[in-house]
């Protein structure tokens, strides 16, 4: 039985297929082109995506296959042809940051959070789906004809691949359109972000036999690629909690029953929903910022190769004075505040490249620390598993460690996004996945919480005297 996983991701999509000897072998990593029309807008084409999606179960050979999808980016396409008519509206976009602070004005947050579980912010589809529907005229157009089709990556994908409109639960949760406790689209929500409720895809559970593809594939899983990592580490019991370190920074952590923060913090989430199973839950915290920061630092110049930011001589940057925000695309989890902008704080003429970008790795395990320590007020947290590519970065990875107390592992399978995938077609087909190894904790100094209670402090003062600047600027929207 050959399985093929796909990661279709922000600025790739990666292939790989897991055969008879149990081992994950690469078969295609294709990058995408990154569409920046306008500031803060972000956009993918949808055609060239799924170009390369069809070309890797082309050439796979594969039985079964499971699709990762990015989650809160989303499009439309018309019933007809399954052609789209818009653009990918890509996750980190933030077009729509007028639309939501009005509603926020409006006083519909309370409803939104109650219904769907979520803040009020552009990260999310409602608010870029109901954009489509206010700025492409086709879109109206079809939607009169009755051939307009909206949806995450995944339903475009699935639409194209197998002749059905149809997404997951666990995706439909992350669009701020699915009433939470239902697992239904929601008509008032639907009605506050101006989408068609018509026009959105099936709600269907995340892995059994979800249509084939042409006269190939059965494909077997689908699901958003964070919750396919959570699956991928092994984390199947409430409190186990995983770190995708990727364009930005993911943590969640399984609670199993649905659990509701009192205010926008950590969000819960559908995990997945495996067939004849109830649904699981989880809580998810975003950092918008997290290898796009260090990409960006080293278009600055600040460093040439990985290898020269692994580790760093002398004390921590914060502790001499010199801190960093990676708030380059606002505050995600657990402040939501789209306004914020990153900075470094306490440069001096000592300090050079090496300095800065000590700064920036230490300002994206604060900002996950954050997350993580607002996750475990609600769901306590026996450790943390990582994947993702900076996951290498030890540096990073023992800062992170020394500010939590707890136990962080890298995961020994780095692919865990493609493992969940292939674990998960194998339960949807009645299969028993193999529980994936622990690898050993990253080695750190001793927990001193005195000092990490102090470098957590002095981050959030920085946080927050560069959040009121931001706030202090006008309002653009």
């Amino acid at each position: 039985m050959k399985i093929l996983a796909i990661d279709q991701g922000t600025t790739s999509t990666r292939a790989l297929l897991h055969g008879d000897d149990g081992v994950l072998r690469p078969v295609m990593q294709r990058a995408h082109l990154q569409i920046r029309p306008a500031p803060g807008h972000v956009e993918h084409d949808p055609e060239e995506i799924l170009g390369h999606i069809a070309a890797a179960i082309d050439s796979s050979g594969a039985d079964l296959v499971g699709i990762a999808n990015q989650g809160e980016s989303c499009l439309a396409w018309d019933a007809q042809d399954g052609r789209a008519i818009s653009p990918v509206i890509v996750w980190q976009d933030d077009r729509t940051a007028g639309i939501t602070d009005a509603l926020r004005r409006a006083g519909a947050g309370p409803e939104v959070q109650e219904r769907a579980g979520l803040p009020l912010d552009p990260y999310f589809s409602a608010s870029k789906l109901g954009w489509i529907m206010a700025h492409v005229p086709r879109a109206a157009e079809l939607h009169r004809m009755g051939r307009l089709r909206l949806g995450t990556t995944d339903a475009f994908f699935r639409d194209r691949l197998t002749g059905r409109h149809e997404t997951d639960i666990a995706t439909a949760s992350r669009t701020s359109l699915m009433d939470l406790s239902q697992g239904c689209w929601d008509e008032t929500l639907c009605e506050i972000f101006g989408v068609p409720v018509n026009a959105l895809p099936r709600i269907t559970e995340n892995a059994g036999d979800l249509g084939r593809i042409g006269d190939g594939p059965i494909l077997a899983a689908s699901i958003v690629d964070q919750q396919a990592a959570l699956y991928g580490h092994g984390c199947r019991s409430p409190g186990m909690a995983k770190l995708t370190l990727g364009t930005g920074a993911f943590v969640q952590c399984l609670t199993g029953e649905l659990l509701r923060p009192a205010r926008p913090g950590p969000l819960p989430t559908v995990a997945w929903q495996l067939p004849g199973e109830a649904v699981s839950h989880a809580l998810d915290g975003a950092v918008y910022a997290a290898a796009a920061a260090v990409d960006w630092a080293r278009s600055l110049g600040l460093f040439a190769e990985y290898d020269q930011i692994a580790r760093f001589a002398g004390e921590a940057a914060i502790d001499r004075g010199l801190v960093f925000l990676p708030a380059l695309s606002g505050l995600a989890c657990p402040h939501w505040d789209r306004r914020a902008r990153g900075a470094w704080i306490g440069l001096g003429l000592e300090h050079g490249p090496a300095d800065m970008m000590q700064a920036v790795l230490e300002g994206i395990a604060l900002r996950v620390a954050e997350a993580v320590q607002a996750m475990a007020e609600l769901q306590p947290i026996a450790g943390l598993s990582v994947d993702g590519g900076m996951a290498r970065n030890d540096y990073l990875l023992g800062f992170l460690a020394g500010l939590l107390g707890q136990p962080v592992r890298r995961a020994a399978e780095v692919e865990s996004t493609a493992l969940g995938l292939v674990h998960m077609a194998m339960a949807g087909q009645g299969m028993s996945p193999p529980q994936p190894v622990a690898a050993d904790p990253i080695p750190s100094p001793p927990h001193d919480a005195e000092r990490a209670a102090r470098r957590m402090a002095q981050f959030g003062q920085v946080r927050e005297a560069l959040s009121a600047l931001a706030r202090s600027r006008p309002d653009e929207s």
